[in-house]
């Protein structure tokens, strides 16, 4: 990146970039102000790099591992009063883009600031994607680095056709990978200290009830 921009600021077309930078940036910013008006309830849509993205129908997999999951982080939030935890259709908006993450988390510091009637939500403190053929590429490339560079501690990449799940923790400006975690292995929580679950009980709903228990009693 660094490279770049010595590149640019350096070259005797400078000018010409900047004019040309400033006409894509307004351009984009007024697809961004239609993609306001256009995003409904019902669909799920995102703005990425001045491009809407919206998302096909989901695997039966995708939808049970996104449900049991939700129950558990809901339910560990809500019973220690933590936060808030969004699903699916809470629009992230961050300085370019605008994301609908799978499931998201914020501390209390921000979820109070939350009004009833509020569409556009600030960077969350724990995000987590399922992975589809349509949207891989863009979990692992765009949003990776987008939800690095605006603060968001930690990532959770989740493969329910493999039954697998990365866990990503924030370090600097980069994410490191913490845990790459299947089966019984736990996952230990970094932003929700004491969320401890094992990677099956995303997948399996015997031993997303286990985890719930012990959840419940920790």
């Amino acid at each position: 990146m660094e490279n770049i921009v010595k590149m640019i600021t350096q070259s005797p077309q400078l000018p010409k970039y900047l004019e040309e930078i400033q006409a894509f940036w307004q351009e984009e910013g007024q697809k961004r102000k239609q993609f306001y008006i256009d995003v409904v309830e019902d669909r799920k849509m995102e703005f990425i790099n001045g491009e809407i993205y919206f998302q096909s129908p989901v695997k039966w997999k995708h939808n049970e591992a996104g449900k049991l999951l939700l129950m558990l982080m809901h339910t560990y939030v809500e019973a220690n009063k933590l936060g808030f935890v969004g699903y699916e259709k809470m629009l992230v908006s961050l300085t370019r883009n605008d994301y609908e993450p799978d499931i998201c988390f914020w501390h209390t510091e921000k979820s109070n600031l939350f009004k009833p009637n509020q569409m556009q939500f600030p960077s969350p403190d724990l995000v987590v994607e399922i992975l589809s053929d349509s949207t891989e590429e863009i979990d692992r490339g765009i949003k990776f680095e987008d939800y690095a560079q605006h603060g968001i501690k930690e990532y959770w990449i989740i493969d329910a056709e493999k039954q697998l799940v990365e866990q990503y923790v924030l370090e600097g400006h980069n994410y490191l990978l913490k845990h790459r975690a299947h089966n019984h292995e736990i996952i230990f929580g970094q932003v929700l200290q004491g969320f401890n679950i094992p990677a099956l009980a995303i997948f399996n709903n015997d031993e997303n009830v286990r985890a719930l228990r012990k959840l419940l009693k920790s």
